[in-house]
């Protein structure tokens, strides 16, 4: 409410660490920060919201800090009637920021279902960074990482390391450098070099909190990017074990059982991602791979078309959408515009060659060799 950039990351953290607590919740569909956080400074209508994302309940509050002390204001209001369904107002020290999110967290579980609140004796399980500055950088990478550009990634990369150096047992930390080290691989291309730093990085995440989905999503990530789809199915699973509502994990996972060939699985858990998070744009990116590659294979050809120029849309920075579309184009036979998005993609990816996705490519599966046929018809070189 201070108008302050430094108040509105610690107003950002407290809203991420709610979303956290309730989407570990299984009962519960909790949309997802990103697209939570298009509202934010807008004077939306509740009911508005409740129609848009589809809820029943909207949280809301507001934050403002003085010096050591936090006044916090929460309420939730049933989205079909603006009706408030429970309020307080929280004046404490900052050292018990951490508590009182713990308690927004459980007034809002027993207002919504006390029956299954009393039943399941629902607690936080994230463990609180030594440090409440290492906290605000993490919830900044998050922010940084979500914008989807390399300027952005770069500077998440940045403030995790600082979070890392600040608070060296905050798990989080360390996993979400993890996940912005492989981001960093879009566009280096450069794999091999970062996969000891994310193998140490993820490792730590787990000795310090291995209930953290994020590690389990970077280990996810990681395992998927060495082609190793079982063990990345596995750990993406898991994450979504500790939150249900982890659009980024069912995103990704519907990539890996997509190259898997298991292809309903992987439209259940793309379309699940869509749901939870219709506005994040790696969320956007990942589920519309997944998307591309089952229709693909489908033949569909008119779909797949839709899903890659929306992977490009989503994430212009990602060669995925550019090969996605080169290729189902000249499978539809329209050779012109898959000549067109050919030159755009040579452009923007210089060595893009079919030896370059035999080496870094989804690996030996259908999608691969239909991509394969459809880039080789629209000219794209050998080598």
């Amino acid at each position: 409410m201070s108008g302050d950039p430094e108040q509105e990351y610690f107003a950002d953290g407290m809203v991420e660490e709610i979303i956290t607590a309730l989407s570990r919740i299984r009962w519960f569909f909790v949309i997802a920060r990103n697209s939570t956080f298009t509202y934010k400074g807008r004077a939306v209508d509740v009911k508005q919201i409740g129609r848009e994302l589809g809820v029943r309940y909207v949280l809301e509050g507001s934050v403002r800090k003085a010096g050591t002390r936090v006044r916090i204001t929460a309420q939730l209001v049933e989205a079909t009637t603006g009706n408030q369904v429970w309020a307080e107002r929280y004046d404490r020290d900052l050292a018990d920021i951490f508590a009182v999110q713990d308690e927004i967290t459980e007034r809002v579980v027993a207002a919504i279902e006390p029956e299954l609140y009393a039943a399941e004796q629902v607690r936080t399980q994230s463990n609180p960074p030594d440090s409440l500055d290492a906290w605000e950088c993490v919830i900044r990478a998050l922010s940084c990482i979500g914008q989807g550009t390399r300027d952005e990634n770069t500077e998440a990369e940045t403030l995790c390391r600082r979070a890392v150096a600040m608070a060296p047992r905050y798990g989080r930390a360390h996993s979400l450098l993890a996940w912005a080290l492989l981001r960093r691989t879009v566009w280096s291309g450069d794999l091999r070099t970062v996969v000891p730093e994310v193998s140490r990085e993820t490792q730590t995440a787990f000795a310090l909190d291995d209930r953290d989905p994020w590690a389990h999503f970077a280990q996810g990530m990681l395992q998927m990017r060495l082609r190793h789809l079982g063990e990345a199915a596995r750990s993406l699973r898991r994450a979504l074990e500790l939150n249900p509502n982890f659009a980024l994990a069912h995103a990704l996972l519907g990539n890996s059982l997509a190259i898997q060939g298991v292809y309903q699985e992987a439209v259940d858990s793309a379309e699940r991602a869509l749901r939870l998070s219709p506005r994040d744009r790696n969320v956007g990116y990942y589920a519309s791979r997944a998307m591309a590659g089952v229709h693909l294979v489908a033949e569909r050809y008119s779909e797949c078309v839709t899903w890659a120029r929306n992977m490009i849309e989503k994430s212009p920075g990602h060669m995925a959408g550019h090969h996605f579309l080169t290729a189902v184009l000249a499978l539809q036979g329209n050779l012109t515009a898959a000549a067109d998005a050919r030159e755009e993609l040579l452009r923007l990816h210089p060595e893009f060659s079919l030896a370059w996705v035999d080496e870094k490519g989804p690996g030996n599966n259908e999608i691969a060799e239909r991509l394969c046929e459809g880039l080789r018809k629209a000219g794209v070189p050998e080598k």
